[in-house]
């Protein structure tokens, strides 16, 4: 998992060296998720194919893409984006399209990477405003990423310490993720991960810490929760996941979560950000050897 940061890492930073020579009122794609994270493609000429194919203005060499994808028109100050026929679609903001126009901040998405329009104006505040974002936020499922949980685990810790109250931490996988993957394809598994990453963020409080720590694994910091409301709170939590529906592409996918809960009693003796996580994932492990799909504290 480290190594999986330390790339993320390098190629944001390679992305800020980038060369500016190009005006600042050309609009450009930022990748937010997918292989040459952090780069930005200006639009600065009419119109650019992108695609799997070598002969196109930006390619993006995945299975899951078409030789020709989508074409990106950008004239008078407007920039649209058109399908051409692609095999899996061109989403805009997660809804298929066949031609629409891009407003600053829409995110589109082809196969299994995902580019963020930026607009003409001010676009290097933007972009460097977009690179900041990409160092603490997952570009898939938009919770925070691993990096940011580490230091707010870290921070919430000493807060629970110095004013000597609870902390809960769940560590959270989706169950039998592998085979939805296999069955599915993997740009199911990547629906699957979005979703449910947003059914979650939309039922937490404001002041709690959703992350993906990697992969279909996720954590949650339930800053001042004891262990018995962060029990009430994680059972909620996997019953919307279980009774959601989960439609991709006219399928029906049966997704569930398990989760391992420890709570942190504020007391810096008793343990450290290491040892709260390595037991959370303890009680992870736990239910999913107890049949999945449950919370074991």
């Amino acid at each position: 998992m480290e190594k999986e940061n330390e790339t993320v890492v390098t190629v944001v930073s390679e992305a800020m060296r980038e060369d500016k020579s190009l005006a600042a009122g050309v609009p450009c794609m930022v990748v937010l998720y997918g292989k040459n994270l952090g780069k930005r493609y200006f639009l600065d000429t009419p119109e650019l194919i992108v695609g799997r194919s070598d002969s196109v203005a930006i390619q993006v060499d995945q299975e899951s893409i078409s030789r020709q994808h989508v074409k990106i028109v950008t004239l008078g100050g407007h920039t649209r984006a058109a399908d051409l026929g692609s095999t899996n679609g061109t989403f805009v903001n997660n809804e298929r399209i066949t031609e629409i126009e891009l407003r600053d901040g829409d995110q589109l998405r082809v196969g299994q990477t995902i580019f963020k329009y930026l607009s003409g104006s001010n676009i290097e505040s933007k972009y460097h405003e977009e690179i900041y974002r990409l160092t603490t936020v997952d570009g898939l499922t938009q919770a925070f990423n691993k990096r940011y949980f580490q230091e707010a685990l870290g921070r919430e810790m000493n807060r629970s310490s110095r004013y000597g109250r609870a902390l809960s931490l769940a560590m959270l996988d989706i169950d039998f993720f592998k085979k939805i993957n296999d069955l599915h394809g993997h740009l199911a598994g990547d629906y699957v991960l979005r979703e449910m990453a947003g059914i979650l963020m939309q039922n937490i409080r404001r002041e709690d810490i959703f992350a993906r720590y990697g992969g279909e694994e996720f954590s949650l910091i339930l800053p001042e929760v004891e262990e018995q409301g962060a029990m009430q709170v994680c059972e909620k939590l996997r019953g919307l996941v279980e009774l959601y529906h989960f439609d991709f592409n006219g399928k029906t996918i049966p997704v569930t979560v398990s989760l391992g809960l420890r709570t942190y009693a504020g007391d810096p003796k008793d343990m450290d950000a290491t040892t709260l996580i390595a037991q959370a994932d303890a009680k992870l492990y736990e239910a999913k050897q107890g049949g999945r799909n449950r919370v074991c504290a």
